[in-house]
């Protein structure tokens, strides 16, 4: 199901929304990885996914699993939950997880839409989970998702990674890697 809509997506993005990638020979063939990005639309998990060479599983707010049939397309889609606002230890040992299988999580640093479309500052989620599980991050930037227009374009841009090492996640080294990775995304945008 993962490949078909993918497919699907591809065709919808590149016809309707004349997306541009940049920046894919960035995205490490193997190994943990987050690809870490904006958030500002509906929109942006989808674009991930379809453009990303390797299958993406994302976290998504638990409201997302109530309908049944919702419920089990995203599941397909590798989504699990996530309650926010508060430190939700499962979905975060399931991301650990997934990084240390060698997978890919895509995560918004930001932890939630922007609504002004502005980069807002960074929770320390991605980070943490990044230290735990040894991950390379992607820094990743979407843009035109969120244009009122009818038909907009879409970009996505990869950034060079950045690897660390499984480590213990201090406060000092979790606020460094979140500007870290930021910062990068803003350059991204801006590029």
């Amino acid at each position: 199901m993962y490949s078909f809509f993918k497919i699907v997506l591809i065709l919808i993005f590149k016809t309707i929304f004349r997306c541009k990638v940049s920046g894919q020979e960035n995205i490490p063939k193997q190994g943990g990885l987050i690809i870490a990005s904006n958030h500002i639309s509906l929109w942006d998990p989808p674009l991930i996914g379809a453009f990303m060479p390797r299958p993406v599983h994302f976290m998504a707010k638990e409201e997302l699993f109530t309908s049944p049939v919702f419920s089990w397309v995203i599941r397909q889609l590798n989504a699990f939950p996530v309650r926010r606002g508060t430190a939700d230890r499962n979905a975060i040992r399931t991301a650990i997880s997934i990084v240390e299988n060698g997978k890919c999580l895509g995560l918004f640093p930001e932890g939630t839409r922007s609504k002004s479309g502005e980069l807002g500052q960074a929770e320390p989620g991605l980070a943490m989970i990044a230290i735990k599980a040894g991950a390379a991050i992607v820094p990743t930037a979407i843009i035109g998702t969120n244009s009122k227009e009818l038909f907009p374009q879409f970009e996505i841009r990869f950034g060079k990674p950045i690897f660390l090492d499984k480590n213990k996640a201090d406060k000092d080294g979790i606020n460094k890697i979140s500007d870290a990775i930021m910062s990068e995304i803003k350059n991204l945008l801006d590029a």
